[in-house]
């Protein structure tokens, strides 16, 4: 895969150029051992070559080829968005995002692995960038190739890769106001390898929703993450009395004709990692919560 710039900065060696394009010591050192090439005005250079101003710089990475061990998964994925850097799918419930060391198969890794084998994509390698809970819906992004990761992962530690939600509550609805920041820590709960608890020795959690819809059982939640913990919004909506429906390790409403966590990931925000252009993508309710709120 070739990736170009033109240099429009004063004079400097050619790896602190591509540094300032968030090309990594790993992924430059891939480039010079693995069979890939740097261009300079199409004469091909060394990292310590000195480029200038209007100059332009090509580098050529070379395939990754696959993960021999991740299995593929014929069950189909719903697209929502690609290109040759990005993979955006609208996952379904049931599903959990990557394999297991007991489960190393049906997972939406697995999924993905199978629609590269299909299309027959030098890049095989599945890059997971944003992870949804196995009962939670809607869009999860895979990045095609290393590069793409990197720097997707670089927006999600600065923020500007931003994961709106969408959830169904119940318990407490009453004291739910127009909008509101959740700022409380979660740790992991001693009575259990999965759960999560809110706990003053907890890693931050910061949560904003606002209130979109009520009815007398139910509340429609939009909901925007500013950290990444496990369990993070199901945790806090439980510790605020208003848990999620179907959620029944923190002690959602199972009553309202929903089985599993009620949340979906609405939307993403991002630049497009080489182009710089905003990306936005929505992803309508599933059929489950649509029926709940509009019933």
């Amino acid at each position: 895969m070739e990736f170009t710039w033109c240099v429009d900065t004063e004079s400097m060696k050619l790896k602190s150029f591509l540094k300032e394009q968030g090309v990594s010591r790993k992924l430059l050192a891939k480039v010079k051992f693995q069979g890939g090439t740097l261009y300079v005005n199409n004469e091909v250079r060394n990292a310590l070559f000195e480029v200038s101003k209007g100059d332009k710089v090509s580098m050529i990475v070379p395939d990754e080829g696959e993960h021999e061990t991740l299995l593929p998964d014929d069950s189909g994925i719903d697209v929502v968005y690609e290109d040759e850097h990005i993979l955006v799918v609208n996952k379904p419930s049931g599903v959990a995002s990557i394999p297991a060391q007991y489960h190393p198969k049906g997972t939406m890794a697995n999924r993905v692995k199978h629609h590269y084998n299909k299309n027959n994509y030098v890049n095989r390698v599945v890059h997971v960038v944003t992870r949804l809970d196995r009962d939670t819906t809607g869009l999860m992004l895979f990045a095609k190739h290393g590069f793409a990761h990197a720097m997707l992962d670089k927006q999600l530690r600065s923020g500007d890769l931003k994961k709106y939600y969408t959830a169904l509550v119940s318990g407490n609805i009453e004291q739910l106001k127009e909008s509101d920041r959740i700022d409380l820590p979660i740790g992991r709960d001693v009575t259990s390898i999965v759960k999560r608890q809110v706990i003053e020795t907890g890693q931050k959690a910061v949560t904003d929703y606002w209130l979109e819809k009520k009815t007398k059982q139910v509340a429609l939640i939009r909901i925007q993450l500013h950290t990444g913990r496990t369990h993070q919004i199901r945790v806090h909506f439980s510790a605020i009395g208003c848990p999620l429906l179907g959620d029944s390790m923190y002690d959602g409403n199972m009553d309202l004709g929903i089985d599993r966590q009620a949340l979906h990931c609405t939307r993403l925000e991002m630049k497009h990692p080489f182009t710089g252009e905003p990306l936005i993508l929505e992803q309508h309710l599933p059929n489950d919560m649509e029926i709940i709120i509009n019933d």
